[in-house]
C-alpha cells in the first residue's frame, strides 16, 4: 500500500484545535477513501486480547488488561463498520475502485478477520462482561458473517487477480494472504464454538468444516508464500511502507498451528476417541514443524523491516501488519505448549507476547496520531506500481 500523501498547501488550521485534522481541506475528507485495510487495526487489536487471555503462564492483572482491550477491538469495529458504510454511501465510485486496486482488493479480507477476532474474544473475555449466553450468541453471529465474507473473498479476489487485475512478475507480497487467510482464521475460532454445539452430527459436521477450512487456506497460503520467497529471491524487496506486510506470511502459519492445537482438543467430544487420538497427535506432528519454519520467517522479516526502517521506512496502515501475524504465532505457541507441556514454549509464548505489546502500542500510537491529524485519510500519491529491488552489487576487489 502506498504511503499517504501529504500536502501543506492543502492544509487548513481550525481556530480552536488547529492540529486536528490540519491534513484535510475539510472533516468530510475522512469518509473518501476509507479502504477495508482499516479493519487490520480491529485483527491487530483484538489478537492482543485474545492471545493474552490465553496465554500458559499466569500474568497478574493481564486478564483484566485483555478485557479493556476487546472492548476497544470491539468499539473500533463498529466504528469502522459505520464508517465504511458511509463510505460506500457517500462515495460509491472509490469504494468500488478497490476491488481492482492491485494493492488495496486484497485487503478485504481484513473485515472477515475483524468480525472473527471479535467474535473469538467475546466467548473468551467479554463472557465475564456480557454474561456467557450472550457472548456465545455474539460469537455465532460474528462467526457465521466473518466465515461467509472470508469464503468469498478466498475465491472472488483470486478470481479478480486471474481475469481483470494487471500483476507485475516483481508484485507478490504479504498482502495477497489477506483475502484467503480468513478461513483459517474461522477454523481456528470455530473451535472455541464446537462445545456450545449439542452432541451428535451437528458438531461432528463443525469440526470437519473447520479442518476442510483449514486445508482451504493452508494450500492456498503455501502457493503465495511461495511466490512471495521466489519474489525477493529474484527482485527483492520494494523498500517502502510494503516491506511490513512480509509478516503477514506469519500468519496463516501461527493461525494454522492454532487452529490444528484447538480442533485436536475439541476432537475429543466430537468424534470417535480413535479419530480424536489422531487428530490431538497431529497438532504435534504439523504444529512443531511449522513452528520451525515460522521462526526462521520471524528472523528474515525482521532483518528486512530494520533495513528498510533505517533508509526511512515511512508509516502507513500496513504497519499493523506487525501485529496480528505476530499474535497468531503466539497463540500457535500456546497451544503448542498446552498439547506438548513443555515449559520451552510456555516461554516463548510469553516472549513473543510482549514483542506483540510493543509493536501493537508503537502502531496504535502512530496511527492514532496520523488520524487526529487526518493524514492517514488522504488518497496515496499517484505513483506507478510499486517495484521490487536489490541492492547494486558490491565490488569486493
Amino acid at each position: 500500500m502506498a504511503t499517504p500523501r501529504t500536502d501543506s498547501a492543502a492544509r487548513t488550521e481550525p481556530a480552536n484545535l488547529p492540529w486536528l485534522l490540519s491534513s484535510l481541506q475539510s472533516p468530510g475528507q475522512v469518509l473518501g477513501h476509507l479502504g477495508p485495510n482499516w479493519f487490520a487495526s480491529v485483527m491487530g487489536t483484538g489478537i492482543v486480547a485474545t492471545a493474552g487471555a490465553t496465554l500458559p503462564l499466569h500474568i497478574p492483572g493481564l486478564h483484566v488488561f485483555a478485557r479493556v482491550v476487546w472492548v476497544l477491538a470491539a468499539v473500533l469495529l463498529a466504528v469502522l463498520i459505520i464508517a465504511v458504510a458511509a463510505h460506500w454511501f457517500r462515495h460509491p465510485t472509490v469504494a468500488r475502485s478497490h476491488a481492482y486496486n492491485p494493492q488495496m482488493a486484497h485487503f478485504y479480507g481484513a473485515a472477515p478477520m475483524a468480525l472473527l477476532t471479535v467474535g473469538a474474544g467475546s466467548v473468551l473475555i467479554g463472557k465475564d462482561l456480557i454474561g456467557e449466553r450472550a457472548a456465545v450468541n455474539l460469537d455465532w453471529v460474528l462467526w457465521s458473517a466473518g466465515t461467509v465474507g472470508g469464503l468469498f473473498t478466498a475465491m472472488t479476489i483470486p478470481y479478480l487477480m486471474f481475469t481483470q487485475i494487471n500483476v507485475e512478475p516483481d508484485a507478490a507480497f504479504g498482502g495477497w494472504l489477506m483475502p484467503i487467510v480468513p478461513p483459517m482464521v474461522s477454523a481456528a475460532t470455530g473451535a472455541l464454538l464446537i462445545p456450545h454445539i449439542e452432541p451428535g452430527t451437528g458438531r461432528e459436521t463443525m469440526l470437519y468444516g473447520c479442518y476442510a477450512m483449514f486445508g482451504l487456506s493452508l494450500l492456498a497460503s503455501i502457493i503465495v508464500i511461495t511466490m512471495v520467497w521466489s519474489r525477493l529471491a529474484h527482485f527483492g524487496t520494494s523498500g517502502t511502507a510494503r516491506v511490513p506486510t512480509l509478516w503477514i506470511v506469519l500468519g496463516p502459519l501461527g493461525q494454522s498451528i492454532t487452529a490444528a492445537g484447538l480442533l485436536g482438543t475439541q476432537a475429543a467430544i466430537s468424534v470417535e476417541p480413535d479419530l480424536a487420538d489422531g487428530m490431538a497427535v497431529f497438532s504435534i506432528l504439523y504444529g512443531v514443524p511449522i513452528w520451525g519454519f515460522a521462526v526462521l520467517w520471524i528472523g528474515i522479516a525482521t532483518a528486512l523491516t530494520v533495513r528498510t526502517a533505517r533508509r526511512g521506512m515511512p508509516f502507513a496502515l500496513t504497519w499493523w501488519s506487525l501485529t496480528f501475524p505476530v499474535g497468531t504465532f503466539v497463540t500457535g505457541t500456546t497451544q503448542l505448549a498446552v498439547h506438548t507441556g513443555l515449559p520451552a514454549f510456555e516461554v516463548a509464548a510469553v516472549v513473543a507476547y510482549a514483542g506483540l505489546l510493543s509493536t501493537w502500542i508503537l502502531v496504535a500510537v502512530r496511527t492514532a496520531r496520523g488520524s487526529l491529524r487526518g493524514n492517514l485519510f488522504l488518497p496515496p500519491a499517484a505513483t506507478g506500481p510499486i517495484k521490487a529491488r536489490k541492492d547494486p552489487p558490491v565490488d569486493r576487489r
